[in-house]
């Protein structure tokens, strides 16, 4: 269930702040959110795979704790990476 490159490249592409990007608070959550979105599709059909509903649990807290992070070090950025992935802020 790992994103490809292509599909890395197409959710980051806009997020990313330099070329070699991988490490930002924005590039991380937006890899998160891609992940989230397949985890919640496949949890749906496959409701007793309790073992991924950790993994899904797990990637939402840390999202949330990037997403604090950012919040707390670049509201600005914040703001604008919540409108992109048309996430709740």
């Amino acid at each position: 269930m790992a994103l490809t490159g292509k599909q890395k490249a197409k959710v980051t592409g806009d997020v990313k702040r330099h070329e070699k990007d991988t490490g930002s608070p924005e590039y991380q959550v937006a890899l998160f959110t891609e992940q989230i979105k397949k985890l919640t599709a496949h949890l749906k059909k496959n409701a007793k795979d309790f073992h991924s509903r950790r993994g899904l649990l797990k990637m939402v807290s840390k999202r949330k704790r990037l997403l604090d992070y950012l919040k707390k070090t670049n509201e600005k950025n914040y703001k604008a990476l919540i409108k992109k992935l048309e996430l709740k802020g």
